[in-house]
């Protein structure tokens, strides 16, 4: 598996680098934030592991801008911030997961192997063969195109809200538990990932506000209902 790893702290870089390529990855490691985009013009990776406070561009910036352009690459965010809007953001600007600094190799091992399983297991979205589009009130769902289109309007999904709201239209009308949601898309129901959660239905809330039939309804203490009137 291929690992693009930004880390302008050499010691550390070092020996992230050599732990990981002794545990069997593929590293591409840069130390300049500057640098990261145009290396997609040449090295894919697998999986993005950056750190957030980079000389030139700050990892959140590059995260957003990695994610217009690979909606399905995992990311983790390294960084030392520890305040819950810090947490939050990394989320919203593209971010798969949070390691906070100092970390142990075994934990971002353990992290990443994680992020790459989600990953395989989601692509079966890009697998739908019997069911290439869903009608949700006045949209259509595409979930191999993770897209939701509402008259000539077209809104792109990251891969998170394309799984979410598969899981939504395929309970329409169901209540939907929280902690089975998270297990089912983060195989981890964490403080983090629930406020991650959070993020995805806020956006999604708005994705399908253009249809007054449609509500998410939060059931507190338990989980959703998603409800097409």
């Amino acid at each position: 598996m291929k690992i693009l790893y930004v880390e302008d702290e050499p010691s550390l870089g070092r020996i992230v680098k050599e732990s990981l390529e002794k545990n069997g990855f593929e590293i591409k490691w840069l130390e300049d934030g500057a640098k990261v985009l145009t290396t997609f013009n040449s090295y894919v990776p697998d999986i993005c592991v950056m750190d957030v406070m980079l000389p030139y561009v700050d990892g959140f910036t590059l995260g957003e801008e990695i994610r217009k352009r690979f909606p399905k690459l995992p990311i983790i965010f390294l960084t030392a911030k520890s305040q819950q809007e810090d947490v939050l953001k990394g989320f919203t600007m593209g971010g798969t997961d949070y390691i906070r600094k100092p970390f142990s190799i075994e934990e971002l091992i353990a992290r990443i192997n994680s992020q790459l399983n989600m990953s395989s297991h989601s692509s079966s979205l890009n697998n739908i063969k019997n069911n290439p589009e869903v009608f949700i009130g006045k949209y259509v769902f595409y979930p191999h195109l993770y897209q939701l289109k509402i008259g000539k309007n077209i809104i792109k999904l990251s891969l998170r809200e394309a799984q979410i709201l598969q899981i939504f239209s395929s309970n329409m009308n169901g209540s939907i538990d929280r902690k089975e949601l998270l297990l089912s898309i983060w195989n981890d129901d964490s403080f983090y990932n629930s406020r991650n959660l959070d993020v995805y239905i806020r956006k999604l809330r708005e994705y399908l506000s253009k249809d007054p039939a449609i509500e998410i309804i939060t059931l507190k203490g338990k989980g959703y209902q998603f409800v097409i009137k």
